[in-house]
């Protein structure tokens, strides 16, 4: 019988207008006044990431408050500091001893966040292989790399610390091969390019990220190549050389042409132009990106692992419609 999963704690929400006598405070010492139990350096990244807002919009920890302002915080229950392994499937492309190759599935999230405590391919790690506990870290256990929620393909873990202190070094260097194949909106041109833009997170949201203003962010470098063209739609294949949140689609989004399926980066909403593309499109389970190629030196043979996943039946089934569709 399966062990019962205990209830989340609730989110603590703080509504308070700013007095006169603390005109001038420091937005985080006056708010570790209020929350005297959650520490600076918490209230610090609960500002940095958007949970705290002083009349409806994103300050600085360091802001300098003033009297009659608005300030509402959302303070989420700190995280556990481990996490329950979990029976779920594991689609595994190669293991041994020190590493793990797996095809995540769309729609799984790699590790433990916000709004997402259970389901990860981390929890599936670890009822797969145990031994992965505390390797990187106890909410990340085996983590390398990550790969977003709604993007599939392959991903690799670190079974041991070694293996996973040799990865992270491999990634630093960039020597790790990634590639990724994915359909975006419109005629990607030219056929080749280097997109060459910092990423950091959007002023305006906590959740979506952005290119940032010049001297601002950090550096991100996609290189990318037009397999395709397509009715509206053109076939890409994409190498990371740095590694950012949500590269790829925020990339491809500041060149006018974002991944399909994207939501959070396809705005203003796009017509998806006839009612079967549509359906294809909202069947995706995500968005039209796909970890295709991974390549890396084994920590300890030393040998050139190189791995492949061809593109999965929600990406190919909207492809082969697309091709069949006449172009404009």
């Amino acid at each position: 019988m399966r062990d019962r999963v205990p209830a989340a704690a609730p989110v603590t929400r703080v509504t308070a207008t700013v007095g006169a006598s603390a005109s001038g405070t420091r937005l985080d010492v006056w708010l570790h006044e209020r929350c005297a139990d959650v520490s600076r350096t918490r209230i610090k990244s609960l500002v940095d990431t958007g949970n705290v807002l002083v009349d409806g919009r994103r300050v600085k920890a360091a802001h300098r408050l003033r009297a009659g302002e608005q300030v509402v915080a959302r303070v989420p229950p700190p995280a556990a500091e481990e996490m329950a392994a979990e029976p779920i499937p594991l689609r595994v492309i190669y293991e041994d001893d020190s590493v793990l190759v797996v095809d995540k599935p769309a729609g799984m999230v790699t590790h433990p966040g916000a709004g997402q405590p259970t389901g990860t391919l981390a929890a599936a790690a670890l009822g797969h292989a145990p031994q992965i506990a505390g390797v990187g870290g106890p909410r990340r256990p085996g983590i390398v790399h990550r790969l977003d929620k709604g993007t599939s393909g392959l991903i690799v873990l670190a079974k041991t610390q070694h293996a996973y202190d040799d990865l992270t070094a491999q990634l630093a260097r960039r020597s790790v091969s990634r590639r990724y194949i994915c359909l975006v909106y419109g005629s990607v041109k030219p056929a080749t390019g280097v997109i060459d833009k910092p990423i950091a997170r959007d002023e305006h949201s906590r959740i979506r990220m952005s290119v940032a203003r010049p001297g601002k962010g950090k550096r991100a470098v996609t290189r990318f190549r037009v397999l395709e063209r397509l009715a509206a739609a053109t076939l890409v294949e994409c190498h990371l050389e740095t590694g950012r949140t949500h590269q790829i689609r925020v990339h491809l989004a500041s060149i006018g042409h974002p991944v399909i399926g994207d939501e959070a980066y396809a705005r203003p909403r796009r017509r998806d132009g006839d009612r079967v593309t549509a359906a294809l499109i909202s069947q995706l389970g995500g968005v039209a990106l796909h970890a295709e190629g991974l390549a890396f030196v084994h920590p300890v043979s030393g040998a050139k692992l190189e791995f492949l996943s061809p593109l999965p039946h929600r990406i190919e089934s909207l492809l082969s419609h697309l091709r069949h569709v006449p172009r404009p």
